[in-house]
């Protein structure tokens, strides 16, 4: 179906009858464009927020868009990336999730959902937010967060998925300084990011991870309601969007009380009580361990083969984040950097990192032989 004829314009629908107003309040050069948006901020926005029109700062200079701001562009560059689609099959608590059970990628979705309920509330940048967000985990390997100690062994100071995700899975979308810089730093042991709306994400990634792994812990039966403390249950329910919503509300009061991120001392205890018990019950039990361990053992051995053997790796692999080719360069020089034994880790890591876990599976099982036995346990089941 081709679509149908309507005044020579065709519709999706034969039964079109909607009509945008086209008299002179709407006319061409009235329609929003990038400077309405801009101005719209100025006027709308707390004088705290990060302002598009001040921003924009890229490694490699672009033009404005003439329709959208530069974090609208940061916004739609990570949800076309194929970073960004394969969070659809990394890990999140559990591997190779089931149906109803959280991937990374619908964790992205949910940690903006939290940020973007207080961003507006508080009148910052929330398509700033919204890029943070969706971008923040981009960095994560398969497995879950035992691939960030696999790879270390083979990455000078280690392997944060925070920075790899700012500093080599995103670099070569060439977004705002903003917007990495919330990426970069949304991970608590990392430093505050310089913007509100990068320290608004912070908050909302912990309270999004706490109350979803709870909820899916609960539905495969590692956990119950009632082994929760009773003082945690009072106080911000045991339904997730009940707890979703204290813990919302909690950082706007915080941020009209006190001017800072944050929350007050006793929600901030009932959340970090219940991220605890999440590490005590859930990612810390002994079957998480065990499958750990098989995640780390699969990861370095898959990345260990990469290093050794490079041109297995279907194509220069994400060559720009190795050497920089936005001046003229010596290709002579590019084939001896790509060959020193700290690119090779790199791009191996890079590789790996990207892959999502069941394909991480399909590599080892093809390349090293293991059998299904060896894999992480929930794979094959």
């Amino acid at each position: 179906m081709s679509g149908f004829k309507n005044n020579k314009v065709v519709t999706a629908h034969s039964d079109t009858n909607m009509h945008f107003d086209t008299n002179s309040r709407f006319d061409h050069v009235s329609l929003n464009r990038r400077e309405d948006f801009e101005e719209f901020e100025l006027f709308e926005l707390s004088k705290s927020a990060t302002f598009s029109s001040l921003g924009g700062k890229r490694e490699i200079f672009e033009e404005p868009d003439e329709l959208r701001t530069c974090f609208q562009r940061d916004r739609d560059r990570i949800l076309h990336a194929s970073s960004f689609r394969r969070l659809a099959g990394k890990t999140q608590v559990f591997i190779f999730p089931e149906d109803n059970q959280r991937t990374r990628l619908t964790h992205a979705l949910e940690v903006s959902q939290v940020a973007l309920s207080i961003a507006r509330v508080l009148k910052l940048n929330t398509t700033l937010v919204e890029a943070i967000a969706l971008g923040h985990d981009c960095g994560h390997g398969p497995g879950g967060h035992a691939s960030e100690e696999a790879f270390s062994l083979y990455i000078k100071d280690g392997y944060d998925h925070a920075t790899w995700g700012a500093d080599v899975t995103l670099k070569p979308l060439n977004l705002c300084y903003e917007t990495l810089d919330g990426i970069r730093n949304h991970s608590w042991s990392r430093p505050s990011p310089f913007t509100l709306e990068g320290e608004v994400v912070s908050f909302a990634d912990r309270i999004a991870y706490v109350c979803h792994d709870f909820e899916d812990a609960k539905s495969c039966g590692i956990v119950t309601d009632d082994m929760l403390k009773v003082a945690i249950r009072k106080r911000i329910g045991l339904r997730r969007s009940e707890q979703i919503s204290h813990f919302i509300n909690e950082v706007i009061e915080c941020a009209r009380e006190t001017g800072l991120i944050g929350m007050r001392e006793e929600m901030a205890e009932v959340l970090s009580e219940f991220r605890k018990f999440n590490y005590d019950h859930i990612y810390n039990r002994p079957a998480s361990i065990s499958q750990n361990e098989k995640v780390i053992k699969l990861i370095q051995s898959l990345t260990l083969f990469y290093i050794e053997n490079p041109d297995v790796i279907p194509v220069k692999h994400d060559l720009q984040q190795s050497v920089d080719l936005c001046s003229p360069v010596d290709l002579d020089l590019i084939d001896e950097t790509l060959s020193s034994p700290e690119v090779l880790c790199k791009n191996a890591v890079s590789y790996v990192a990207g892959m999502t876990d069941r394909f991480l599976c399909d590599q080892t099982i093809y390349y090293l032989g293991w059998r299904e036995s060896d894999l992480p346990d929930k794979l094959f089941k």
